[in-house]
């Protein structure tokens, strides 16, 4: 007995999607250790999504965003009393592997296949931040996400992250004279062991191109 697949009688599946993100981002350091959306900016940028399968998918995105702080937040106390602020504008380029929950596709239905799924990610990245001294370090970000496909082509979602810096000088503040939230304690942090990063909670809207093959074919 043999099988044919006829890909024009069947619907059709893509491998690759690609869109824009919008939404706000925040600064967790040395002067906000657990507050989130202290001082919320505005981020917004682009993203790429290529689909390996039901479950995983390989994502890049460029996002540029602004964060703030200001020690008067803390709970801390600092050296002399000192009170400063930060403003930094900054971009965001990096890659991550999501994993979904549920079989992420609105056709397949033999497959268990669903339109909607929560799904966690994690990866690599840089940070460029200007609006002061120049800040370039690598990140690891993690986060969690939902999406939907809103019609054939079309998908929405909504992912909460956080980017952890490998840099302790994130903070910049402007006209500090010299003072620093960068050890602030004078106590050297390492590469590992920081108190720098930034979260981003961001609505995506991507569009599916390059059909795939139907998987019963594969």
């Amino acid at each position: 007995m043999a099988l044919f697949c006829v890909n024009e009688a069947k619907p059709q599946e893509y491998r690759h999607e690609a869109g824009g993100t919008l939404g706000t981002s925040f600064y967790l350091g040395d002067a906000n250790r657990t507050r989130l959306y202290l001082h919320p900016g505005f981020s917004g940028g682009m993203i790429y999504r290529y689909n390996l399968n039901f479950h995983w998918a390989i994502k890049a995105n460029l996002v540029a965003g602004q964060v703030s702080g200001n020690s008067a937040d803390a709970a801390n106390v600092f050296p002399f009393e000192q009170q400063l602020s930060f403003v930094r504008s900054f971009i965001d380029l990096g890659g991550q592997l999501e994993f979904n929950f549920l079989p992420f596709s609105d056709k397949f239905s033999y497959k268990g296949a669903k339109p909607y799924t929560p799904y966690i990610f994690t990866g690599a990245g840089t940070t460029l931040a200007m609006s002061g001294e120049p800040f370039f370090y690598a990140h690891i970000p993690v986060g969690i996400g939902f999406k939907y496909k809103i019609q054939e082509r079309l998908n929405v979602g909504l992912e909460f992250s956080f980017r952890k810096l490998f840099g302790d000088d994130f903070e910049m503040p402007e006209n500090s004279a010299g003072r620093s939230l960068d050890a602030p304690y004078g106590i050297k942090s390492s590469i590992l062991k920081n108190q720098d990063g930034y979260s981003l909670t961001m609505v995506f809207l991507t569009w599916d191109f390059e059909i795939r093959k139907d998987p019963c074919c594969e």
